[in-house]
């Protein structure tokens, strides 16, 4: 059996479905989730998916993935515009990065153009709402697979 693919999301991503809908959806996460294991199910890898509004607990668990982790999908949310050390702990990963957003950030707020995120990156998915997680993980699993 393969390393998961650790799936982790930051800040007010517990309030899909309810929060701005019209910008990020109906869909709730705990739907994401469950798509989100079974394309990697049918393929036999694991995949660990969390999400926390507090940034140590996010850098924790990607230093975790550091030790335990194939690859890892990210949509940091807020601290992708603002978290420097988000990007040093991410720097300090050999594994692929994909980083996933609902929205796409570059039509959006002007400070929302920056990702320091994107600069440990080796993908960034954006725009495409939850099919944007999917999306994310056919390619981890192709980055598995190879």
């Amino acid at each position: 059996m393969s390393k998961p693919i650790y799936v982790l999301n930051g800040p007010n991503l517990n309030l899909l479905g309810v929060r701005e809908p019209e910008i990020y959806g109906y869909t709730r996460l705990s739907d994401i989730e469950a798509r989100c294991t079974e394309l990697a199910a049918a393929r036999h890898v694991p995949v660990v998916f969390r999400q926390t509004n507090h940034e140590g607990e996010l850098i924790d668990w990607v230093q975790e993935a550091r030790e335990h982790a194939s690859v890892l999908i990210l949509n940091p949310a807020g601290y992708g515009h603002t978290s420097v050390a988000l990007l040093d702990a991410l720097k300090a990963l050999s594994q692929p990065i994909i980083e996933c957003h609902l929205s796409n950030p570059h039509a959006r707020e002007p400070f929302r153009h920056h990702s320091y995120v994107s600069l440990a990156a080796k993908a960034v998915i954006a725009g495409m709402g939850a099919i944007g997680y999917e999306l994310a993980i056919e390619a981890a699993l192709r980055l598995i697979e190879k």
